[in-house]
């Protein structure tokens, strides 16, 4: 018996939301939990999983935050490292008119970016059956090796590996540092979640047809989620391709964790039910569930601490019905 299902390795961070302007008429800001892997662990403890976390924080009243919020979440944080000289890492995110939103980074250095090789813990992998992970803890060489490193292990230990790419242009030196990072992740992924906007940075069409094609015929990656936006998302399985309708509600008050309780969801249902196999039925089966879990976050402030449990998920899969 494994005793994780999801071990993921990344960034943890505090994303500062508005929230409200001051009598003064100024922006208030809310310091949420944030950071993409955790995100998604948020949501499998949320569906009765058991997950452990990999990553770097500041010794500050920040990391201590984030610390507690990871560990109140249900994940364990035994390889979640405090840098007594590099600050937490800061995210500030704001909401554009059209809905989408903008990312300001404090990060040159910070404290994720600081894990190293050596401090990534083999035990705590080698006990996992999924290693979840994106491109943010690629940005920067050592923390670069940490992640090849956690990689090497996972795949010598046979766990399935999922990425997410969560393309943050601020974050790199350059655009085509980041294609060689995606590039290297599709490589090695079983599972891969994949943005609209992010198949078109790495494949240059807006067809998405087109370029999951392009990308398949690259990398055999049996599995991919596709997501977009307002329009839904799909899933590529072997010869079958599924889509689903978004919940769109109008209630949302931002996307901020939309695609990591998606992501969240999907691995979910995957360790229920496994790799192989997989059915036109099962497939729209998870499409429904995750959209509607992602659904649900964006009316939410804030995504780690507030993720919707299974059965409000089931329930507003019944309302809408």
């Amino acid at each position: 018996m494994k005793a994780f299902d999801v071990v993921a390795l990344g960034e943890l961070l505090i994303d500062f939301t508005e929230n409200g302007i001051s009598q003064q008429g100024n922006p208030i800001l809310e310091a949420n939990p944030g950071g993409a892997p955790c995100n998604v662990l948020a949501m499998l403890n949320r569906l009765g999983k058991k997950t452990a976390f990999i990553g770097k924080v500041g010794e500050d009243s920040f990391g201590q935050q984030l610390r507690k919020a990871v560990e109140e979440s249900g994940t364990d944080v035994t390889n979640l490292l405090m840098d007594k000289e590099i600050p937490t890492t800061l995210a500030f995110v704001h909401k554009l008119p059209n809905g989408d939103r903008d990312f300001s980074f404090y990060r040159n250095p910070g404290a994720d970016m600081m894990l190293k090789k050596e401090e990534v813990s083999e035990d705590i992998i080698k006990a996992g059956k999924i290693f979840h992970f994106g491109t943010l803890s690629s940005t920067h060489e050592g923390v670069r090796q940490a992640t090849r490193y956690a990689l090497e292990v996972a795949k010598e230990n046979g766990l399935l590996i999922s990425f997410d790419p969560n393309l943050r242009e601020p974050l790199w030196d350059s655009l085509e540092h980041a294609k060689e990072e995606i590039r290297y992740g599709l490589s090695k992924c079983d599972i891969l979640k994949i943005s609209d906007n992010e198949l078109e940075f790495m494949t240059g069409t807006r067809d998405y047809g087109k370029g999951i094609e392009i990308l398949r015929g690259q990398y055999p990656i049996p599995l991919i989620f596709l997501t977009l936006g307002k329009e839904g998302s799909r899933a590529y399985y072997g010869d079958i391709v599924v889509e689903e309708k978004p919940f769109l509600q109008e209630n949302t008050i931002e996307t901020t964790g939309a695609g990591d309780t998606f992501t969240g969801c999907a691995l979910g249902y995957i360790l229920e039910h496994g790799l192989d196999g997989l059915t036109q039925d099962n497939l729209r089966e998870l499409l429904v569930f995750a959209n509607a879990g992602a659904s649900m976050i964006t009316t939410r402030k804030g995504a780690l601490k507030v993720m919707p449990e299974r059965e409000e998920i089931e329930g507003f899969i019944r309302s809408r019905g």
